[in-house]
């Protein structure tokens, strides 16, 4: 039986250092303009990582804030589900449970969730069943880092989907029948169609790192079959996403006239304003993320926390998370953002 579950703490991390759009533009030696990069790809400036800014170690740190937004000891915890990426400090190792270990939260057991920049809403939709069935489950962790563009070739013009790529890390904390910020209803959708259109093509089995490919085996996260995914993206995404965002407001008793805050993932322009336009919201029902770039899945955590900041989440405002990863999925997850219950 499903029970209620809410959000009892939010965290982040975000490095210090950041590059702008005259950086990127000098990486695509002139093939992409400053101007371009800032109207067209939407990248005024984005975080890249610092030399102690590990994926799993972001996840150490956004995990401590979380930790102290909710103020709730890591005792507290009872399960983790980290949504980091693969591309880590150490290949093979369990984040979940490294950073277990690292907050002390020596109660939980933790497994790893990997579906790239849909894996947040994934989990969250993983923890909300998992407590349901299992009354033990009382706080969830669900954390993770992000660093991405480091792989990204700037030099290669099939990529530019990809230049958004940051860096940083977040982190939620769920807890069972919390009386306050209820995760409503979720919806997730995959199409294998483009299930290796995009991924880093130089280091696992197939084309394994050796004396040939090294040097560039480091930048090699990229669209491996571009038209393919392109003309696919152009015919479905759209309809995808707004199908995941009914079917979840749908499973909440809700309409999409009861959207009052879009937490949604860094995207080009044109494709934002469509998504609001189509919504018909404003530009102040949502954050546009072009000073961070797209941090893969935690962008969802960074906009729930940049609106709460600047006051476009209030008490009673109902909140819709919505995510697209390559592979290919989308997801959308629906919050009454307040005391449970109370409605604007």
């Amino acid at each position: 039986m499903a029970v209620a579950v809410g959000i009892a703490g939010l965290g982040l991390y975000i490095p210090e250092h950041t590059v702008d759009a005259a950086y990127i533009s000098e990486q695509t030696k002139g093939v992409w303009t400053e101007e371009a990069v800032r109207t067209k790809l939407g990248i005024h400036k984005k975080t890249i990582p610092g030399i102690d800014d590990g994926t799993q170690e972001m996840g150490v740190k956004a995990a401590q804030d979380a930790l102290r937004d909710g103020k709730i000891d890591a005792t507290e915890i009872d399960l983790i589900l980290c949504i980091g990426e693969e591309w880590k400090e150490y290949p093979l190792t369990t984040s979940a449970i490294y950073i277990q270990e690292q907050i002390g939260a020596v109660r939980a057991w933790g497994m790893d969730v990997q579906q790239r920049c849909c894996s947040c809403i994934s989990a969250i939709k993983m923890a909300k069943a998992m407590m349901s069935g299992d009354e033990t489950l009382q706080t969830v962790l669900i954390v993770g880092g992000y660093r991405n563009g480091d792989l990204v070739d700037y030099e290669e013009p099939t990529s530019s989907m990809l230049y958004n790529l940051s860096t940083g890390g977040g982190a939620i904390i769920l807890k069972r029948n919390h009386p306050f910020n209820e995760v409503l209803g979720s919806y997730v959708m995959t199409d294998g169609t483009m299930a290796r259109d995009a991924g880093v093509e130089i280091g696992g089995t197939v084309h394994p790192i050796d004396e040939h490919n090294f040097h560039e085996a480091h930048r090699t996260l990229k669209l491996m079959h571009p038209e393919h995914m392109k003309n696919r993206l152009n015919d479905v995404s759209m309809k995808n996403w707004f199908l995941c965002i009914d079917k979840a407001l749908t499973q909440s008793d809700l309409t999409r006239d009861s959207i009052d805050y879009l937490g949604i993932l860094h995207m080009k322009p044109s494709m934002h304003r469509y998504m609001l336009e189509a919504l018909e919201l404003s530009s102040e029902q949502t954050t546009y993320l072009s000073d961070y770039g797209h941090m893969g899945q935690i962008d969802q955590i960074l906009s729930l926390r940049l609106g709460l900041q600047e006051g476009k989440i209030k008490p009673g405002s109902t909140v819709a998370l919505v995510a697209a990863g390559i592979g290919y999925a989308w997801a959308a997850c629906a919050i009454r953002w307040g005391p449970r219950g109370e409605k604007v």
